[in-house]
């Protein structure tokens, strides 16, 4: 356990914190998280993870964008539902793209859990890009994506990032209870 490891965790709670309550800033607080894991992920050889955060970033400027669109042009953020089939399919192909990464990280690097690796960074993009649009199911998504990492940090002896990733899993069901709320109070009131 590093003081990096301690200020990212920290770091990463605020951001998992600010993204249920809707807040803009989460994108922000998000992006220092990520940035601070890839430099940690890179120096513990799981490049998967060290890719993902750098994704991450750029998947914190383009969310952040999106909401900051639909602040200016009065928009609420809205909780939408995301079709089976559509959900499926993504997951499919997040699936694939985490197989061909996983097999490119072990051919090609010394990584550590390169398939396991990068199939929880795929997800991890699929889950945050249901973040940026505000699906519900980016929830449940999280919930199993990060019991898997569990997992994964406990084998590598990254057990602070282990609890975190535990309270990831907490505030991933605080998150669905709160938008799966919102999302039916926004329902009753556009049948009123």
């Amino acid at each position: 356990m590093s003081v990096l490891e301690i200020i990212a965790v920290l770091i990463s709670v605020l951001g998992v914190t600010l993204t249920i309550k809707r807040h803009i800033a989460c994108w922000v607080v998000n992006f220092i998280a990520c940035l601070l894991y890839a430099y940690l992920f890179f120096e513990y050889q799981l490049y998967g993870e060290t890719v993902l955060q750098t994704l991450f970033m750029g998947m914190a400027v383009y969310g952040f964008f999106q909401w900051k669109t639909a602040q200016q042009q009065k928009q609420h953020i809205v909780i939408q539902s995301l079709p089976l089939y559509k959900m499926w399919l993504q997951i499919a192909l997040s699936s694939l793209l985490g197989l061909l990464f996983g097999l490119t990280l072990k051919w090609w690097t010394q990584a550590s859990l390169p398939l396991l690796d990068a199939q929880l960074a795929a997800m991890s993009l699929l889950a945050t890009y249901w973040i940026s649009r505000k699906y519900l199911a980016t929830w449940v998504l999280w919930i199993v994506v990060d019991l898997v990492y569990i997992g994964m940090f406990i084998y590598k002896e990254l057990l602070l990032t282990a609890v975190l990733y535990a309270g990831f899993v907490v505030l991933a069901y605080l998150g669905w209870r709160e938008w799966y709320k919102i999302r039916q109070q926004h329902t009753a009131d556009s049948a009123l």
